[in-house]
C-alpha cells in the first residue's frame, strides 16, 4: 500500500488537477493507494474540490478548523499515516499545488521496495528540471542545502528541503515512537530539514531521484515567506549545532 499525504491550504484552484492526475496515473498501474489530505483551515473551495473525488479515489480528509501552518498539517497527516499503515507500507509526502507530479512516485516506491528507507525527489540530481520557480526561492533552497551539507552531512542527501519524499513506514513508526509529537517540531518549511536530522540517528539508507518540478502548473499563491523561512532555517541550524531539541523521549 502506498499512502500519500497532501497538506492543503487554499489549494482549490490546483488540487483538483493533482487528484485527477493521481486517478489517471494510478489506474493502469494496479497499485493500492490511499491519499490523506489535511485541509489546514482553508477558506476557499478546497474541501468541495477534494470531496468531488471521493467516489473515484480512496480519500481520507482531515480538517483543521484554523490554519496551523505546514509543519502542523504535515504532522497531522503523518500521525494518521503511521497509525493506519503496516510496517511494509510506503508513505509519501508531497505538495498539493500540482507542482509535484504523481508519476515520479512509482520510481520512489520501487526504490523503497529495493531497500532504501527514504527517497527524496531532488532538484540537485542529474536530469532534474525546474519550471516557473522564482530565483529567490531557488537561492533559498540551494543555500539551505549547502549549509546543512556542510554542518550536518547525511549520506545520500543533497536536497534537504524538498517535501516530495518516500519513507518506509516502519522508519516513521520508530521515529514517532521515540520522539513523540516532537518528531515534527519546527515551524514552516524548516520542518523538512529537521525530519532528516532526526531520522539520521536510525542510520537510514537514503537516496535521491531527479525531480521535474512544475511551478508553472501551480495556480494558487505561494505559501512561502522567503525572509521568514531563511530566519527559521538559520535558527534551526544553530539549535541543532548546539544539540538543542533533538533528544528522544
Amino acid at each position: 500500500m502506498v499512502v500519500v499525504i497532501l497538506p492543503a491550504y487554499n489549494e482549490g484552484s490546483s488540487i483538483g488537477n493533482l487528484l485527477r492526475d493521481f486517478s489517471e496515473t494510478f489506474h493502469p498501474e494496479k497499485i493500492s493507494y490511499r491519499i490523506i489530505i489535511v485541509n489546514d483551515g482553508s477558506t476557499d473551495n478546497t474541501v468541495e474540490v477534494v470531496l468531488s473525488f471521493r467516489e473515484t479515489i480512496d480519500l481520507d480528509l482531515i480538517n483543521h478548523s484554523i490554519n496551523r501552518g505546514l509543519s502542523e498539517a504535515l504532522k497531522t497527516g503523518l500521525i494518521r499515516a503511521v497509525e493506519t499503515s503496516s510496517d511494509k507500507d510506503v508513505i509519501i509526502t508531497m505538495d498539493s499545488d500540482h507542482s509535484h507530479l504523481p508519476g515520479l512516485l512509482f520510481r520512489m516506491e520501487r526504490m523503497i521496495r529495493e531497500g532504501n528507507d527514504v527517497v527524496i525527489a531532488s532538484r540537485y540530481q542529474k536530469g532534474a528540471i525546474t519550471r516557473g520557480v522564482r530565483y529567490s526561492r531557488k537561492m533559498l533552497s540551494l543555500g539551505a542545502s549547502i549549509l546543512f551539507k556542510i554542518f550536518f552531512p547525511i549520506k545520500g542527501v543533497r536536497d534537504y528541503t524538498c517535501g516530495y519524499r518516500a519513507y518506509r513506514a516502519s522508519l516513521l513508526k520508530s521515529a514517532f515512537r521515540d520522539y513523540g509529537n516532537e518528531f515534527i517540531s519546527e515551524p514552516g518549511f524548516s520542518c523538512m530539514v529537521d525530519i532528516l536530522l532526526k531520522l539520521k540517528k536510525y542510520n537510514p539508507i537514503i537516496n535521491e531521484v531527479p525531480i521535474i518540478l512544475r511551478y508553472d502548473q501551480k495556480k494558487s499563491a505561494s505559501k512561502m515567506n522567503v525572509k521568514k523561512t531563511i530566519r527559521q532555517t538559520l535558527i534551526l541550524l544553530v539549535k541543532r549545532k548546539l544539540g538543542i531539541g533533538i533528544h528522544v523521549q
